[in-house]
């Protein structure tokens, strides 16, 4: 896992979760510049999983790569998820899907990072 990218990745998804929950703390419903953060957010996203994807090819597998897969895939799919059920809920609980998704993203990130660390023998 690529440390620089994955820092980027938890500090954008932090600095758009609080975005978003003061913008539902304000009652205001998600705007397009909300959803197109939350785009920008997912690319970069897919672009860490790629990196990581890349990674395991290079020779440094993770202890447990079944585990990896799977945090890997939900990590990938986060994002995108909250951004449909935001654009379902047009009132400022949509902001509150988004806020608490990028709240959730680091510790995925995290916890890809700790995974990939631990090299099986």
């Amino acid at each position: 896992m690529n440390g620089p990218l994955s820092v980027a990745t938890i500090v954008a998804a932090l600095l758009l979760a609080a975005w978003y929950l003061l913008r539902a703390a304000l009652d205001r419903a998600p705007s397009r510049f909300d959803l197109a953060a939350a785009v920008v957010l997912g690319a970069l996203v897919a672009v860490l999983a790629v990196i990581a994807v890349i990674g395991l090819f290079d020779g440094s597998r993770p202890s447990d790569t079944a585990t990896f897969a799977g945090y890997l895939i939900t990590t990938i799919a986060f994002v995108p998820t909250a951004l449909v059920l935001a654009k379902m809920e047009p009132t400022r609980w949509g902001n509150v899907i988004l806020g608490v998704g990028c709240l959730i993203l680091p510790v995925l990130v995290l916890r890809l990072q700790q995974i990939a660390s631990v090299t099986g023998a």
